[in-house]
Parts: structure tokens; sequence; C-alpha cells
């Protein structure tokens, strides 16, 4: 298919637009220039979006689609749909599944219904250890053969230090990538939110800090012994920032992600004992997320992840004791970003695509486009002048779980094009 998207804005340098028009042909970028539409005469559709805002396709490490075990929460049909909804075009899927990915066959099976059924593409990760938290590695060479992304054990921590070196050994071999989620059970205590003084006011069961950072603080070092690449997970401690941050200046191969909800909210923002706060790790103290804001500042952490986790309603009513860990995101990330992050000149739009991504597709070699002649054209619209309010009436996943309904955002998309092909528009564009 030939067509063009006219009227468009790309970014140039830090805030910086620049009007343009850009021709796509069989799925690539044939052009990107100004007035297009008088050079070229045989496209099929014309997308005229009005001065918006044309970005690379995000690209997401850190989503949950639920499929195969839990299709009452999520479908990859309906969680694909979400993230191309929010101008994604590429998502990495966890693992924490049933059955879990621990086989070449069940990574393939899961593949099968992602080539059937999404929206975007989707890479599957597969577990660090067979059926998430046993002592048993899987077998890795055999994974990746299989398709195998990466290898995490994502919703539990690897327990044991010995477990995680050998993990760590194996994947370094194939010149793929641990990704954590750092936990470690021994000092959970019951603990469901950030403990801290809002815990004590709401009477809510307080998570330690060092559940976190204690985990990362042990693989750094596993990692530089090993050779592999270690990513961290959401990150959300003051303290795991420092980690990664010292980490890093000692040359040691690891990379981390942070969550939209972490660097918005913070614990003293939950305004009362119900579950639709409740995520893990949880809403940080004022000054974890101030150590967040200040590690995307000075590039500790190298990309935004939303860690998508859907959940039915009857799972997040309630008290925090009551309800499942889990925050929906792939639909309002960019705008949650855009509008607390770029509105305000925390970082720039041009930073603000590199973490969303750039950055995410490079530390991974994930195959995707820059918005560049010859690219494939993996393209997102946004409308950045226009605010609207949140509302999961308007989502395409099946969770409704988040705490930022009616928030005022811009932002909004309008477009996203997977490989030339329309994955998802607003009705007045198809």
């Amino acid at each position: 298919m030939k067509f063009i998207i006219t009227n468009g804005k790309i970014v140039e340098k830090g805030n910086t637009l620049k009007q343009v028009d850009i021709l796509v042909t069989d799925g690539k970028i044939q052009a990107i220039g100004k007035n297009l539409l008088a050079e070229v005469s045989d496209v099929e559709k014309v997308y005229d979006v009005k001065g918006a805002l044309i970005t690379p396709g995000l690209v997401d490490l850190h989503v949950h689609f639920r499929q195969p075990g839990f299709e009452y929460k999520e479908t990859i049909q309906t969680g694909s749909l979400a993230a191309a909804h929010g101008g994604y075009t590429t998502v990495c899927a966890m693992p924490n599944l049933n059955p879990t990915p621990d086989t070449p066959e069940r990574v393939r099976a899961i593949y099968d219904i992602i080539k059937r059924d999404a929206s975007v593409k989707v890479l599957q990760y597969a577990t660090i250890t067979e059926n998430l938290r046993s002592g048993v590695l899987v077998d890795y060479e055999k994974m990746v053969e299989s398709g195998a992304f990466a290898f995490s054990n994502d919703g539990v921590g690897v327990q044991t230090a010995g477990t995680m070196y050998l993990a760590m050994k194996e994947a370094a071999k194939l010149g793929k990538a641990i990704v954590a989620h750092v936990e470690d059970e021994s000092l959970m205590f019951g603990g469901v939110m950030h403990k801290g003084k809002r815990s004590e006011e709401l009477g809510i069961p307080g998570m330690l800090s060092v559940v976190e950072s204690s985990q990362v603080a042990r693989d750094v070092l596993l990692a530089e012994s090993t050779g592999v690449h270690y990513h961290v997970c959401h990150v959300s401690t003051k303290e795991s920032v420092r980690v990664i941050r010292d980490a890093k200046r000692a040359g040691i191969h690891v990379t981390c992600e942070v969550c939209p909800h972490h660097l918005i909210l913070a614990d003293e923002d939950i305004p009362e004992d119900n579950a639709t706060w409740k995520m893990n790790p949880p809403l940080p103290a004022k000054e974890d997320q101030m150590a967040l804001i200040e590690g995307v500042l000075d590039g500790t952490i190298d990309v935004i992840a939303t860690d998508h986790a859907p959940h039915a309603q009857s799972e997040k009513v309630g008290k925090f004791t009551e309800g499942a860990f889990g925050i929906v995101g792939s639909e309002n990330a960019f705008e949650l970003m855009f509008t607390h992050f770029v509105e305000t000149g925390i970082i720039t739009l041009e930073k603000l695509i590199d973490l969303m991504s750039i950055k995410p597709a490079e530390l991974f070699d994930i195959p995707t486009g820059k918005l560049k002649v010859g690219d494939v054209a993996d393209i997102a619209v946004f409308d950045i002048e226009n605010e609207i309010t949140i509302d999961p009436n308007t989502f395409e996943s099946k969770g409704v779980n988040t705490p930022f309904v009616n928030w005022k955002v811009k932002g909004d998309t309008l477009l996203t094009f997977v490989e030339g092909k329309l994955a998802w528009g607003k009705e007045e564009y198809k």
C-alpha cells in the first residue's frame, strides 16, 4: 500500500517541531518532506493529521497480556490493540502465564496466537526457571531457538543467588538479557504498599524499600561476574537508583526501566485503603519519586516501560490486602508522560521519544523504525495540542484498573501504523 501522512510535525531537536509529510510505500518510509502530495499522484490514502506530532512507534519492554491462562483479564488480541491505541508498535510480553512459557513448545504456541491475533509486534519472554518459582533452569538454547526474546521471572524475584548466577551464565552465552523482577520475599513481611508515614496513617501493612534494592545490589555483582546484560524491571526506590548508577559507573552491563505511575504518583497521593492504588512495586515515597526523576534526567534510568497489568474489576475492589497488584498502562503512558514531564518542562519531547521508542529498541536490538527514509514504517501520531479526559470506556484493554481515570491529559493517539499497516486509528481516519 502507498499512502501519505500530511501536515504532520516531527521533532528535530529538543522541543523544536518541523512540519512534514511522510510517504509510505509497501511498509517502508519512502520520503519525508514538504508538499509531497504535489509530487506523488498515485497514493491510495491520505491521512491529514492537521499539525499533529508524528513519532517513531513506541516500544514497551514490559507488558502482561495474560494469555494463556488468564484470558478473563486480557488476551493477546485485546492487549495488543490497547498497545496500538497507546501508540506502541512493539511490545514485549512477560511470561507469568499458565502454563508458563518454559518449554520451546509453549513459546511457539504463544507465537502462533500472536501471529493470528496481534495488532502490533509482540516479542515473548521465556521464564528464567521452570514454572517461575522453581530453581531449575529452562533450556536456554532451545528457548532462544523457539523465539524467546529474553528471560524473566516477572511477577516473582529469583530468590537464590546461585540460581540467578547460573541463569546469567546461560543467557550470556547466547547474548540474551536477564530481565529481573527484583523482590526478596524474605523481606516482604506481608507488605502491600510502601512502608512509611502513609501506610501507618491508613493502617496498611508496609513493604520495605530493601525488598527491591537488596536484590538489585546482589544481581549487579552477579552480572559483573557473568558479563550478562542485566535489565532491572520497574525501578521504584532511591536505593535501587543509587546501586544502578554506581554499577554503570563501574562498567557493568546493567540497564533499567521506570513506569509512568512511579514517576507521577507517590504513596502520599493514595487517598484511602482502596486496591485501585495497589501495585508492585508499590507507589514510592516522595523522596524515592524524586530520585527516579533524577535518574531519568541523568541517564541512570534508560527507558520508560508501562508494566501494563490488567485485572478483572472484581479483583481491584475493596481494601489493599484484598485486591490484586497491578495497573494498566499501555493506552495512557505517552499522554501522562507528555503532560506531566514535557508540558511542565522537566524533559524535552525529544528525550521522551528517546525514552519510549529509540532507546528501548537500541538496548535490546529490536528491529523497528526511527522515522528515517528507508526505515520500516512503525509510526505513531499524537495530538499534543488538545486536552482530553482519560476515560476507561475508550480503552481497548479488558482492564480498567488505573487511578488515572478522569485525569486531564494531552497527547491523545490519532493513528498507529505497524510496518505500514494501520493498527489503530480514530474513527475519522479509518
